[in-house]
Formats: structure tokens, sequence, C-alpha cells
């Protein structure tokens, strides 16, 4: 079904499809568990992703054969450990790039969706592969609503939804990894993208309810920390939360 895209240096250039799946990024681990020398930017692909997963232990819910589920294979040693969020804004600003070129009002959802208004259309793990002080490789796992037209939460949307349009899966695809590459070269060149990542930074500036274990509260996100954590200013100053702590209600 999907081809390797033609303007990639080496993004996708080595696709695996898979008809069915439980889950990309699970199958991806496994290639390079099997084979650490595995091309860099190696794609897994499937049309039907049985069990994706996403943060807090949560489940992606996509319908079959209608949006892009994937993982694509990175091999950041030029990042240390510490530094592993920037490869998250990197992804991150590449998905912004790409959804912008369809429709407006887009935003960047901390630490790792993407917000069409208020609705989600798309959602990213990245699982990082660690020895020592050296980040040896990363699984970027995402999975983007395209052409679902009917969701079970209403805080789900799709770009055929928001656009009107019906999306040729192998050219988004295509698309869609040239702008991951190019943000990955950036990336690797030392650009700094975190001023990019907070302007486009969903809820940036607003009052919005939260809630941290037993405790809710108001609070006003003012920014992302240089390890990934969420800044938010309450009446009191500020705090620093990881994706475990805080969650926006």
């Amino acid at each position: 079904m999907y081809k390797i895209p033609a303007n990639t240096l080496f993004t996708g250039q080595t696709l695996v499809y898979m008809p069915e799946c439980h889950s990309t990024n699970a199958e991806a681990l496994k290639v390079l568990q099997l084979n650490p020398k595995v091309s860099e930017g190696t794609v897994i692909i499937t049309s039907n992703q049985t069990a994706g997963r996403g943060q807090r232990g949560n489940t992606w819910e996509s319908e079959a054969g209608k949006n892009l589920t994937f993982s694509l294979i990175l091999k950041p040693s030029f990042l240390h450990p510490k530094d592993q969020f920037k490869l998250n804004i990197a992804v991150s600003l590449a998905l912004h790039d790409y959804l912008t070129t369809q429709v407006s009002d887009v935003k960047v959802k901390w630490p790792n969706d993407m917000m069409l208004g208020n609705q989600k259309t798309c959602g990213m793990l990245i699982e990082n592969q660690i020895t020592g002080q050296q980040l040896l490789s990363s699984v970027v796992g995402i999975g983007l609503n395209m052409n679902q037209q009917n969701f079970q939460m209403d805080t789900a949307t799709s770009l055929s939804l928001r656009s009107g349009e019906e999306y040729d899966l192998n050219q988004a695809l295509a698309d869609l990894l040239q702008w991951i590459e190019a943000r990955y070269l950036q990336l690797r060149a030392g650009v700094d993208m975190m001023p990019e990542y907070l302007s486009s930074l969903y809820g940036r500036g607003e009052t919005r309810n939260f809630k941290s274990g037993d405790e809710t509260f108001e609070g006003i996100i003012t920014g992302v920390d240089h390890v990934g954590l969420l800044e938010v200013t309450l009446s009191h100053g500020k705090r620093y939360f990881d994706l475990k702590q805080i969650q926006m209600i």
C-alpha cells in the first residue's frame, strides 16, 4: 500500500508495511532488538493498529485504513540523554509544519499531542533507548487522524473533518516524512527550536484548570523547560510538572 517517499534523504527509505499489528512502536522496538544496525529512518507502518499506545497508558483510537499509524526509527546519538526532549520538540514542530499546510488553528499540546482548535488530531509516543550517557536510538510513534469521520470521543477530530478533503495516505506520509526529516536535520545541526515550540503551544498564556494528584487548581501555562517539564504560573509562583504529575481538565 505504501511507497518509499521520493523526496527524503533517509527517512522512510526503508519502509516495512504490516497490514495489521498491535503496535508499530512495539514492532519497531523488536526490529531494533534483532538488528541494532537497522538503517536510521526506517518506518514501520500499518493500516490497522489494534492496540496503539499513548501516554499515561492510554490507547489510541484509529479506524482501520483511515489514518496514518506508523513508527520511525531514529539514532540521535548526537543528543545527550538530558536533552532528549529536543527530539520531542523537533517532531512536534514537524507535525505542526505539515498540519498547517492543510488547515488552520493548529497547536502543539504538551507534551505530545496536536490540536486542531480544541480537538486532538494526532498523538505521539517517543521511546528512547539509553545506555549510560548515550542516547542510542529512538522510536517515534505517530498516530495522525486523516480520513476518519466518527470518533467515540468528541475531543477527537481528523484532518478530513476539518478540511472537508479526502486524503491520499501514501502522499500524506511522504509529505509528513519530509517535514520530519527537515526538522531532524535542524536538530542535528544544533538549531534551537524552543522559541518556535513555545509560540505554538496550546493554552500558553491562558488560565486553565489543572489536576495534580488529588489537588485541583487554576494556573497559566507559561513555558516548558529544557528537560520538558511544563511551567505553570500559579498565584503564589511557578511550579514545574512532568507528564505523570499534571493533567489539564
